[in-house]
């Protein structure tokens, strides 16, 4: 995990992706709110894409400035090439915490 710091004082942190594409440098805070709402949302149960992003703007809406959506998307792609996170192999594909005998 690449965290900077700017001459503002915003700490920031590089992304990863499950492809190995770029990663997008983004606020440390904003990160670990939208890191905080995928897993609660995932907590235990299986979700689609569509369901696991209405989750997190029920949860989020009012309460985070930015666009939601690309910053779920971002820290998804994250948590999934950090391993946190796996998509399954059900049609349609769900996300769900990896487990820990998963690997």
């Amino acid at each position: 995990m690449s965290i900077r710091v700017h001459s503002w004082l915003i700490m920031k942190i590089l992304t990863k992706h499950p492809l190995g594409k770029s990663g997008k440098n983004i606020s440390k805070q904003k990160y670990d709110t939208l890191k905080k709402a995928i897993l609660s949302a995932l907590k235990n149960r299986q979700l689609t894409h569509t369901q696991l992003f209405s989750e997190l703007n029920k949860s989020l809406r009012n309460r985070f400035s930015g666009n939601i959506s690309w910053y779920g998307e971002t820290v998804k792609l994250d948590l999934e090439a950090r391993k946190m996170i796996e998509r399954t192999s059900s049609k349609p594909q769900k996300y769900q915490v990896k487990s820990k005998r998963s690997s």
